[in-house]
């Protein structure tokens, strides 16, 4: 099962979470500046998956606004 949730794409409420455990491992005091680095491309990689997904629903969003219709684009 841990296979299925690694190929499927994390929903936005999942990928906030987990920028959110990001930023507290870099608050954190004990964390070294080869992890800290490690963490921030994790954080940056995670928040191109969100506007990604946020760029997606705003082209539908406004395709929608312009045709009146619900047409995929």
């Amino acid at each position: 099962m841990q296979e299925e949730e690694k190929e499927r794409p994390l929903s936005l409420e999942e990928t906030f979470e987990q920028i959110e455990e990001v930023i507290a491992r870099l608050e954190a005091e004990d964390i070294t500046l080869e992890e800290s680095f490690l963490e921030y491309n994790r954080g940056m990689k995670l928040l191109q998956h969100c506007n990604a997904t946020i760029d997606q629903v705003e082209k539908k969003v406004l395709q929608i606004n312009e045709d009146g219709g619900l047409d995929e684009f």
